[in-house]
């Protein structure tokens, strides 16, 4: 009864360093990715030529439509839930409670279904996946590109048409560039000509 007690083939001898092993890409995977949180033009661009080498591959092989129609839906799934707040207008309104209407109504910040870094990563996720399955046939599907791409632009425009009918129904913009300033009473030190400090 040699491989009851563990010992054996395929045993904790053999899964435990398999274990430490994973454990140890995981924790540096982990490391870089936390340090790369600050930096989102850097990641951007990452993405960006992370996205031209597949658009490349795919012109190259003159094929892989199929994969290429599957991650621009994905990519449109991913854009909605970026561009839509985290709790949806149309049903806070049900519970009694609303996004503000005038001055004097609480603020409310925007706050996005889908943060901007987890937004980053499926994107750089999804193409590099689909850029892997350049690499095996089963996967070039023949089909008629301009028929998917046609369909995936008439997907698009009634898509961002209803989102966008959403942003103006409820006034909300899914995008602040920079800190806010306000244009309130002006201290006492400018309208005197007095240098500030």
């Amino acid at each position: 009864m040699e491989g009851v007690g563990g010992e054996g083939e395929g045993g904790p001898s053999v899964t435990a360093p398999m274990a430490k092993w994973k454990s140890d890409v995981s924790r540096v995977f982990q490391h870089y990715l936390d340090k790369s949180t600050p930096l989102p033009v850097h990641r951007w661009i990452g993405t960006l030529a992370v996205a031209s080498i597949y658009i490349l591959r795919v012109y190259y092989v003159q094929g892989f439509y199929i994969v290429s129609y599957g991650l621009g839906i994905y990519l449109l799934n991913l854009l909605i839930g970026f561009l839509s707040p985290k709790v949806d207008p149309e049903m806070e309104g049900l519970d009694g409670a609303s996004l503000p209407t005038k001055g004097s109504d609480e603020f409310k910040p925007f706050i996005r279904r889908l943060p901007e870094f987890k937004f980053w990563y499926a994107i750089t996720k999804a193409f590099l996946v689909a850029f892997f399955m350049t690499f095996f046939s089963m996967f070039d599907v023949p089909v008629f590109w301009p028929i998917l791409l046609c369909y995936w632009m008439v997907l698009f425009f009634l898509t961002m048409k209803r989102q966008i009918l959403h942003m103006i129904k409820y006034k909300y913009i899914p995008f602040s560039i920079g800190k806010q300033r306000y244009g309130g009473k002006k201290s006492a030190a400018s309208t005197s000509g007095l240098p500030r400090d």
